[in-house]
């Protein structure tokens, strides 16, 4: 073809990247790899092995050894051993390591790019342009964050040994997410990767070694699912990080339920992607193209949900066509190519699948005309038009390049559209109108929401999602947190394992210890006292065993009454965070003008002297008075990402929140833990403690003269494992705390995996309440909020 046919043209020629320096790093391993131990090369333990496969060519590229269990208790048992001296050499010491580690990854950037695309299918453009240079990033920003720990996290200490678990779409990336975080923090690391793209973590082991980390800090070892299995069942295993399904994401919330181990998760993703009549459409054509074709739509944020004012509609699906017959699916190796291979069979099984379900169910598929490579694992760009909201189409992760359209007519349409799905990892919003975008932009249940553009990433803006999205944040300050922990948990006392028989029936010869006229407390449920559903009640006895009293015995019914009223108390979440300071300094000034009743109400619950029960009271206004304080002073950030953005990192409320309180100090428990989560605009259903309930009781009455909105905070009496473990499993429950003492903590974590809420739970250890450090500050609002990162570019 001559110079003048192809400027008449404009056909692309190949353009084809060499994977001569792949193809020898994998010789001179004999195309095996083995397992990466204590800064040591090891053979399986059973000598077992599987293929990696190219999925461009479905030849294989590598034999992987298959991790056994005996292999993960080597692996974690190196860590251990390696993470005491790791943490004790200091962030400076940690930081020239992470910046070697950057620093190697550059020098070896195309290597790594060619490696990855060989081993994933996506695109060389995309490994080359995008994942490297973001794994390098990543190890720089955190090799930051190593040199400034001390200043910057006072009091805080690594978890010790973290198992991370990271999935095959972005595998050297997700690897660098994980890694080095947990590094700058001085955890040491047991690693598995994704079972069908292993080889460019094996690449990074060598990096380790030359960058000279010490024996057991990283451990990588590869494997299936029983390797996975394995780390996430490991007793000596202090912290587990996953990126992977939502499926995989509940059995390892249940697996690690009650073993005190942390967790943080990303999961799947059914990305809202908006385009309002006003928007630039070519531009957001592009965005398109860029949102669920990047990576062959193997994305957890992919934009697959096509959301168009039905004003634009037609014009806008007529462009996207025509630019979909342009995109370009074959060798990723081919610089030139727009879309890779899909990464095995049977993720390339699975789409087909759920094509056809939504074909079936009366969506109308549009695909380009040309034909996809024969050889490999390859799928066309896709679009399914007349699809129902409900359709499996647009509510199932498809996890392939496979778009689904849907109209609407108002921003409230877009809204309720964007926000009807089970999961909330981010959002894309196109629309020149900027008042529009930053209206819309909160109002989307997800972790991220860019504007006028679309899968963004930095190492200094935290990433992670909402409901079944997952929990946690990887990326920015907040991602470092979840790899640290309070120095001052490691010295507190352990709550005995059994729980007291709270409701047992009065001792003989025990009566009243009042003749006053009955007081029956009443639950406290939408503002209004409100009589138990069980029409049961349960006693509360006195310090001398004398009876108390009587609240109301709480059951399912009563806690789906007061998850109702939360859920439609809005208008706290909505409420300035200046007039909700307002109503908590109110709740305070009249808490302490009932300070003598509260006080002897204490007295005779606990058996505590006068002395410390005055200290209870008065500790419970002055935390008042804190969280009051904090309402409108608990800030977000603007990240400082270096692209032509504003990140705004905005603290949003969980929503709808329960509160287990503990029996230690029980109305400073309970004002310990409301109180945070009601300044930060989440609304609560609060369990008091089931054996001294009765400073709960008499709180309503101070909330009914403090100009607390009916259903923001709402009181439901009762066993408290049992109304643990119905809270936990709500649907309609954002999050649990659990700090009664006994065993609740596990069940209700267990439990939370239902539909992925966030839980914070005591582990058996007990806290004091009236020490500042344990009981109050910015761990309790981090807790009770949800970081969400608007990207908000500018510039002509």
């Amino acid at each position: 073809m001559t110079v003048a046919e192809i400027f008449e043209t404009l056909d692309y020629g190949p353009a084809p990247e060499a994977a001569a320096i792949a193809d020898a790093w994998l010789e001179a391993r004999g195309r095996r790899t083995a397992l990466f131990i204590a800064n040591a090369w090891q053979a399986p333990s059973d000598g077992g092995y599987f293929d990696s496969i190219n999925p461009a060519t479905a030849r294989p590229l590598a034999k992987i050894a298959q991790a056994t269990t005996a292999d993960v208790n080597n692996a974690v048992a190196a860590a251990r051993a390696a993470q005491s001296a790791w943490a004790k050499i200091g962030g400076p010491a940690r930081a020239r390591t992470l910046y070697a580690l950057a620093r190697m990854v550059q020098k070896h950037a195309r290597l790594f790019a060619v490696l990855e695309t060989m081993d994933n299918g996506k695109p060389i453009r995309e490994t080359r342009d995008i994942d490297v240079p973001l794994v390098a990033r990543h190890f720089y920003h955190h090799a930051g964050w190593a040199q400034l720990i001390a200043r910057e996290f006072p009091g805080h200490e690594p978890l010790g040994v973290v198992g991370q678990i990271i999935p095959w779409n972005f595998p050297l990336l997700m690897l660098a997410w994980k890694v080095a975080p947990a590094l700058a923090a001085g955890n040491t690391v047991v690693l598995k990767p994704a079972e069908f793209t292993s080889l460019t973590a094996i690449l990074f082991a060598d990096l380790c070694l030359d960058a000279g980390l010490p024996p057991g800090v990283v451990n990588i070892v590869t494997g299936d699912g029983r390797t996975g299995e394995a780390i996430v069942a490991h007793p000596g295993i202090d912290k587990i990080a996953f990126t992977g399904s939502t499926e995989v994401g509940r059995l390892i919330r249940a697996a690690t339920a009650g073993s005190g181990k942390a967790l943080t998760l990303e999961l799947g993703g059914k990305s809202p992607f908006v385009v309002f009549d006003d928007a630039d459409l070519d531009g957001a054509v592009e965005g398109v193209v860029d949102a669920i074709w990047f990576n062959q739509g193997q994305v957890c944020c992919a934009g697959s949900r096509l959301l168009v004012q039905e004003s634009i509609a037609d014009t806008f699906i007529a462009k996207l066509k025509a630019r979909m017959q342009t995109l370009r699916v074959g060798d990723p190796l081919d610089k030139s190519m727009d879309i890779g291979a899909i990464v095995a069979p049977v993720q390339l099984e699975k789409i087909e699948t759920l094509v056809k379900a939504g074909t079936a169910a009366g969506a109308t598929l549009w695909q380009p005309d040309w034909a996809r490579p024969k050889d490999g694992y390859f799928y066309p760009p896709t679009l399914l038009t007349d699809v129902g909201p409900a359709s499996t189409a647009v509510q199932e992760e498809i996890f392939g390049p496979v778009l689904v359209a849907l109209p609407f007519r108002t921003p409230a349409d877009a809204i309720a559209l964007a926000n009807n799905s089970r999961y909330g990892l981010a959002a894309s919003v196109w629309t020149e109108n900027i008042n529009l975008a930053l209206d819309i932009a909160p109002a989307l249940k997800s972790g991220v929401v860019w504007i006028n553009s679309t899968n963004l990433f930095d190492a200094a803006a935290g990433f992670g999602g909402y409901r079944e999205s997952g929990f946690g944040r990887e990326g920015g300050r907040e991602g470092m947190y979840a790899y640290l922990k309070p120095t001052f948990l490691k010295g507190l006392k352990s709550y005995d394992r059994s729980a007291p028989a709270l409701a047992a029936p009065v001792p003989a010869g025990v009566t009243s210890a009042t003749t006053e006229l009955d007081r029956t407390p009443k639950m406290y449920i939408g503002g209004k006292q409100t009589r138990p559903d069980s029409g049961y009640s349960r006693p509360v006895y006195a310090a001398d065993g004398s009876l108390a009293g009587e609240v109301g015995d709480g059951n399912r019914k009563d806690v789906r009454d007061a998850v109702v009223a939360a859920r439609q108390a809005e208008g706290w979440s909505k409420a300035t965070a200046h007039n909700r300071a307002q109503v908590i300094y109110y709740i305070a000034e009249n808490l302490e003008a009932r300070a003598t009743e509260f006080r002897d109400r204490i007295r005779a619950m606990t058996g505590a002297s006068k002395r410390v029960a005055t200290r209870e009271v008065a500790a419970s206004i002055d935390r008042l008075f804190t969280y009051g304080a904090w309402a409108d002073k608990y800030d977000g950030r603007v990240h400082a990402t270096p692209l032509r953005n504003v990140t705004v990192a905005m603290n949003e409320p969980l929503g709808v929140m329960g509160i287990v309180c503990p029996d230690d100090a029980p109305l400073l428990g309970l004002i310990s833990l409301a109180v945070p989560p009601l300044a930060m605009g989440n609304r609560i259903v609060a369990v008091p403690s089931a054996k001294h309930p009765l400073a709960a009781t008499d709180l309503y009455q101070v909330l009914d003269t403090s100009d607390v909105p009916g259903g923001s905070f709402n009181i439901v009496t009762g066993d408290a494992d049992s109304l643990a473990a119905v809270l936990a499993a709500h649907d309609d429950v954002d999050a649990v705390w659990d700090f009664g003492s006994n065993d609740g903590g596990a069940a209700v974590e267990r439990a939370s995996a239902g539909n992925m809420k966030q839980t914070w739970v005591s582990d058996r250890r007990r806290r004091d309440w009236f020490d500042p450090e344990q009981a109050e500050g910015e761990a309790f609002l981090r807790h009770c909020t949800q970081v969400k990162n608007i990207w908000v570019p500018y510039g002509e």
